[in-house]
């Protein structure tokens, strides 16, 4: 396994990490094997989140008794001190550790971020939590490339995570920068929420990148740890096949993806669209179903309540087609139901 330093935290991380989303389809049985056998590769990176339901108890409990031969990170939508104190004490008891590598905001939104560092904020308390070594190192995740740029110049970001893979590359001179500044990169929807369905050859392209530092693939299974580890190790150059169906996927999927940026919102009638697009991922490509209907249940608005005012789209800075998205999104719903 190939060990990069994650940017000033000069943490030694595996090229292969292991995302927290689909721990959620499994049990905290499988979630054990799972990361003993990504010891037993080499892997030593491991990312959750509050947000995943399940996520963290379930590492809590797989990597007990070896925790401390993984670097483990997990984050927070918290924006007040208080929210992000009760985060962190919530996260050190789920994941049965006394302290986490490296604590990340989730995606905030510009608004979000002026709360997170004004005084009282979250990050105010995130930095006293880094000094009493409750939390060793503090990052951010994005879906903005314009708050990607901003964020290089923030002096307490020591890492950045941000969607890169093969119909998603607007990244690639931010993430340069990131090498420039000494900022780790992780690197998040490697297989584009998995509308890509060659895993193989998503990570080899991303590999391809020298200035990732790590690849975040989610797993649920040894034999997905298998498949991502033999494509993070063959570091041959990409072959002409690999190359055409590259433009092939480009072509097919486009680059129709919600980032989850929040820059759609408000909607005039109350539809939470990120929240539709993230459910409708889980519903179609995580295998959660239930739990994807559940949470688009309680919705108080839905796709159908949408007036057509187009609002959402004037904002979006990727120019998505939202009102089409939000329809298919509400078929798969109905039809799912």
């Amino acid at each position: 396994m190939e060990y990069r330093t994650l940017g000033k935290t000069g943490l030694r991380v595996s090229r292969l990490g292991c995302g927290g989303i689909p721990i959620q389809r499994i049990d905290a049985e499988g979630t054990r094997k799972l990361m003993h056998r990504l010891l037993a590769e080499g892997v030593n990176f491991v990312d959750t989140a509050r947000g995943y339901t399940v996520s963290e108890e379930y590492l809590g409990y797989g990597l007990e008794g070896i925790r401390e031969h993984f670097i483990l990170a997990t984050k927070s939508h918290g924006l007040t001190r208080e929210e992000m104190e009760q985060d962190v004490k919530t996260s050190l008891k789920n994941l049965r550790t006394d302290y986490i590598d490296l604590y990340q905001f989730h995606n905030p939104t510009p608004e979000d971020l002026a709360v997170i560092q004004a005084p009282g904020g979250a990050l105010e308390y995130l930095q006293e939590a880094k000094k009493q070594g409750i939390v060793r190192h503090i990052g951010l995740t994005l879906h903005s490339a314009d708050m990607f740029r901003e964020a290089l110049e923030y002096p307490w970001v020591e890492t950045l995570m941000f969607p890169y893979n093969i119909v998603e590359s607007q990244g690639t001179e931010l993430i340069k920068a990131c090498g420039e500044k000494n900022i780790g990169f992780l690197c998040m929807k490697p297989l584009a929420g998995g509308a890509i369905e060659d895993a193989t050859l998503a990570i080899r392209y991303i590999a391809q990148n020298p200035d990732v530092t790590v690849v975040l693939p989610g797993m649920a299974s040894e034999e997905e740890a298998a498949q991502n580890l033999a494509a993070i190790q063959d570091t041959s150059p990409l072959t002409i096949p690999e190359q055409e169906k590259i433009q092939t996927i480009r072509s097919t999927l486009g680059t129709q993806f919600c980032r989850r940026c929040g820059y759609c919102a408000p909607c005039t009638v109350g539809i939470p669209i990120p929240n539709v697009f993230t459910f409708e991922g889980y519903l179609s490509r995580y295998g959660l179903k239930d739990w994807a209907i559940g949470r688009y249940e309680v919705m108080a608005a839905k796709p159908d309540d949408c007036v057509e005012c187009g609002l959402c789209e004037t904002r979006c800075p990727y120019h998505l087609p939202i009102r089409q998205m939000l329809k298919k999104a509400g078929r798969a719903f109905a039809e799912a139901e």
